[in-house]
């Protein structure tokens, strides 16, 4: 420690570390620490579109995968378009219902109306739910102009949402995190999710 200066640990509005020297009879600066406690960037970022660079946005991609992997198995559309509107409709509306929670729940918790900020980042933010449908959505429109079946198309897109959930179960053991048994029990719990789609699309269609 400098002599005449003396190091306080302050928490921020949204919990942040910060680190403040300050010498004796002077206003406080602000000097920010090298390593933020409230830091919560991902390191599972990867290629797959559905990871991204901070835990939230990756719950959301893989929330997204599972949820349109949900309505293309119970989809009855005689049509690939007609698919991807359900698909993105109800993705869209998911979107909205967890965006206007999250604004409830801080106005019950804080006491007071969100700022512009919160609803400004509100809005802004969460949308990898509705983009992480964008490879099975893509898988099912290339078989269906190839002359694929809707049904046939719809099960390719199926398989291609649980083999983005089994990168995500493999992923979250890269660097060394998890040996590699562990890494395999994990991506083939997440693929059970999409492959509980595909059989229920084969057997109840």
């Amino acid at each position: 420690m400098v002599p005449g200066f003396r190091v306080e640990a302050t928490v921020g509005e949204h919990g942040n570390g910060r680190r403040w020297e300050q010498p004796a009879g002077r206003v406080p600066r602000e000097v920010p620490m090298s390593v933020d406690d409230d830091d919560r960037t991902s390191s599972v970022a990867g290629p797959v579109m559905m990871m991204h660079q901070d835990q939230e946005a990756t719950a959301s991609g893989i929330y997204g995968v599972i949820v349109s992997a949900a309505v293309l198995s119970a989809s009855n559309a005689e049509k690939a378009y007609q698919v991807d509107i359900a698909v993105l409709a109800t993705l869209v509306i998911y979107w909205g219902a967890e965006r206007y929670a999250r604004i409830v729940a801080e106005r019950i918790h804080v006491g007071h109306h969100p700022s512009w900020s919160s609803l400004r980042y509100q809005l802004t933010h969460g949308w990898e739910m509705v983009t992480a449908s964008a490879l099975p959505l893509i898988t099912l429109n290339v078989m269906s102009l190839l002359g694929a079946e809707v049904s046939t198309a719809v099960l390719g897109a199926l398989i291609c949402s649980t083999l983005l959930l089994c990168v995500a179960g493999w992923s979250i053991g890269r660097g060394g995190r998890l040996s590699a048994r562990e890494r395999a029990a994990s991506t083939l719990v997440a693929g059970m999710f999409g492959l509980f789609f595909v059989l229920l699309k084969t057997f109840l269609h």
